[in-house]
């Protein structure tokens, strides 16, 4: 190699390495201080795309736990709620139950009152937690927690939508339901005792006439309400009448139509008179029948009016009858000896018809024949002989089976009371499925943040062995790069005084 002064190649090799030997030492002190490998693009650009990958993967799981622990937050505000409808539900099965015995002897208004104020707050409640039908909760929740590798794996579903799902008292479908004492309507009445700005009978009575069948026989009892100068509301009129109806198993209530309603196991019939003065109670001639038995009235008589079995022309008028229930079959024949009126059929018929649970009592009108029984019975007219001569009488007109009508629901003191016992175990059911789906649901998003906390692990693992500085490794470069430069800036100082060995040649 030649010497010259022009180039110096020892000290540009010098330099070179002392650049080379400066940006190492730069790079790992870039790297221990910040503690990442990768401090931009040009690191180590395929690993910087997947270490951003799992940066962002863990961000958004990092918000999915989060997500997930809100919607818990928000099934358990939810379930609390449920345990406390559960526990009205509970209060209402306890009203309903004691209303649905026939031996109460309280005021099922009393009852109702407090039965209808559990429904509110039922109401209430489940607003409250947003669990009402069309509440904010009655949808399908949906929590998004991440970590899946489409949409539909990166969400938690809990479906409480639809009226099954909602808590109300719609939802439950107890809404309408009442253990108010439940009974028989009065056909044409129109009176509503309901209205709290009305009195009623104010210094006048007003007569109720029954038609009742007892252990003696049949009774006629008249029932009167006096208003007395003031008047009496409508809670009042049915106090009244219940201190008299009270001794023969009959009951009045205001219906939830807010009319006068009578009920009972008693087999009655009962028609209604005219207020002598201030406003009726009922309106005057209406009628009730007590429909929560089975029932069958007698349809041969002008006016629907008993006739009476006679005797013309020496043939006596005569009727073989078929009363059938479950327990007995009894067999009666009428004629003019015991059915030559009215009150003699009553006798003959009762008397037959004694132990069977079937009543025959006059109906509303009082001039015709009424057959009742709590339970089903069948009647069947097997012969019939027409007198002559003027010889009458005859119960049901011809030969056969004749129809006899079902009781009508809810027409018993205990009707609703029952009927609403049925509903509220079916509401029990129900709740106990949403229960069901928010328990299956906090379990589900428990799960599910489990899972993101694992994979936020994982990912942030992942991403430390691609970004993360080896610090040891780093540390020793460190040393590395310090005695690099400092022997490359000691080389550089012998080579920049390599050229003054020319001047040698120079001496003379």
């Amino acid at each position: 190699m030649s010497l010259s002064i022009q180039t110096n190649v020892a000290s540009l090799v010098a330099q070179n390495n002392i650049r080379t030997n400066s940006a190492f030492q730069a790079n790992t002190i870039q790297q221990l201080s910040s503690g990442f490998r990768i401090n931009s693009s040009a690191d180590d650009a395929a690993g910087l795309a997947v270490a951003n990958k799992y940066r962002g993967d863990t961000a958004e799981l990092t918000q999915g736990v989060q997500n997930a622990g809100n919607g818990v937050a928000a099934l358990q505000i939810i379930d609390g709620g449920l345990n406390n409808i559960s526990n009205i539900v509970d209060r209402l099965r306890t009203l309903a139950t004691e209303s649905a015995s026939s031996t109460f002897t309280g005021n099922r208004t009393t009852l109702n009152n407090e039965y209808q104020g559990l429904l509110t707050e039922i109401n209430r409640q489940a607003s409250n937690v947003h669990l009402d039908t069309g509440g904010t909760y009655n949808t399908n929740l949906v929590t998004y927690t991440g970590g899946g590798s489409n949409t539909a794996n990166a969400q938690v579903s809990v479906d409480l939508s639809g009226a099954n799902n909602a808590v109300d008292s719609a939802g439950l479908g107890i809404s309408t339901t009442s253990v108010q004492g439940g009974g028989t309507g009065l056909t044409g009445n129109i009176v509503r005792l309901d209205n709290t700005a009305t009195s009623f009978v104010t210094s006048g009575t007003q007569n109720f006439t029954f038609h009742i069948a007892t252990s003696t026989g049949n009774s006629d009892v008249t029932v009167a309400v006096t208003g007395g100068s003031s008047g009496l509301t409508g809670t009042q009129a049915i106090s009244s009448l219940n201190n008299s109806l009270s001794a023969y198993g009959i009951s009045s209530s205001i219906s939830s139509a807010g009319v006068l309603q009578f009920g009972g196991s008693t087999a009655f019939t009962a028609t209604v008179g005219a207020a002598s003065a201030g406003n009726a109670v009922a309106t005057n001639a209406s009628t009730a029948v007590n429909t929560a038995n089975h029932n069958l009235d007698s349809s041969i008589g002008a006016g629907g009016a008993f006739v009476a079995f006679t005797l013309g022309g020496g043939v006596a008028t005569a009727e073989t009858v078929v009363f059938q229930n479950a327990g007995a079959t009894k067999t009666i024949s009428l004629n003019d000896t015991n059915a030559g009126s009215l009150t003699q059929a009553l006798s003959t018929l009762n008397t037959a018809l004694a132990g069977t649970g079937i009543n025959a009592v006059k109906t509303a009108n009082g001039n015709n024949i009424s057959f009742q029984s709590s339970n089903a019975f069948s009647v069947n007219e097997t012969a019939f002989t027409a007198g002559s001569g003027g010889g009458a009488g005859n119960l049901f007109g011809a030969t056969g089976a004749v129809t006899v009508a079902g009781p009508a629901a809810g027409a018993s003191n205990t009707g609703s009371a029952i009927s609403a016992l049925a509903l509220l175990a079916a509401a029990v059911t129900n709740l106990g499925l949403v229960q069901g789906t928010v328990g299956g649901g906090i379990n589900k998003l428990n799960y599910a943040s489990n899972l993101a906390q694992s994979q936020i692990t994982n990912y942030s693992a992942a991403q430390a062995g691609i970004r993360d500085a080896d610090v040891a490794a780093q540390a020793a470069n460190l040393t590395k790069a310090q005695v690099l430069q400092q022997a490359s800036l000691a080389a550089l100082a012998q080579a920049n005084s390599a050229p003054q060995a020319v001047l040698a040649l120079l001496r003379g």
